[in-house]
């Protein structure tokens, strides 16, 4: 793997375990197994690779997303398959998180993957109920942005409460909810 791959990796994780702030640039070197030469070899600084790291877990969430969304099946079955996908949950969401963390809500670098993540899953979600009113599996009473923003909230919300617990199930228990509350809008 090349060294700026290691480096925005290794930063991935680092941002996940521990934030902005107990990210530091040390840490970034150790996990990377890189100097400090190497690391402003690549990246103007500590900010210019978090916002590097921070699009880059973007994209990955927005593939897995993708993958769930554009699956075979119903609106339904699609929206369920991103519900029940498997995860991490205890860790919570590598971009969730940062929504939570000061540095990076105050820096419009580090904020903006993570607004664009959370703005395009919203719009992807709202178009894939909206296919499923124009397919008449859903009905047209079901509002497709309310809709796509309640399901963002739930998974986002789901993490907090597991973590918040130390256990999973809270996070099980809110997708099963969604879930029933999105199928009293189905046709079928």
């Amino acid at each position: 793997m090349a060294t700026q791959d290691r480096l925005i990796e290794s930063t991935q994780e680092l941002l996940w375990e521990r934030g902005y702030v107990g990210t530091s640039p040390k840490a970034i070197q150790q996990r990377a197994g890189v100097g400090q030469g190497s690391m402003y070899h690549h990246f103007a600084g500590k900010p210019d690779l978090a916002a590097a790291a921070l699009r880059r877990s973007a994209e990955q969430l927005r593939a897995l997303a993708e993958a769930d969304l554009t699956a075979p099946g119903t609106a339904y079955e699609r929206i369920a398959g991103y519900l029940g996908r498997e995860r991490d949950v205890l860790r919570g969401c590598r971009i969730g998180r940062m929504a939570q963390d000061p540095d990076v809500v105050a820096d419009p670098q580090l904020r903006a993957p993570v607004e664009d993540t959370f703005d395009w899953l919203r719009g992807r979600l709202a178009e894939v109920i909206a296919e499923g009113q124009a397919a008449g599996e859903l009905t047209p009473s079901v509002d497709p942005a309310d809709t796509a923003a309640a399901v963002v909230a739930v998974v986002q919300g789901g993490y907090v409460l597991a973590r918040a617990a130390g256990r999973a199930e809270p996070f099980d228990q809110a997708v099963r909810g969604a879930l029933g509350l999105l199928a009293a809008y189905r046709t079928d």
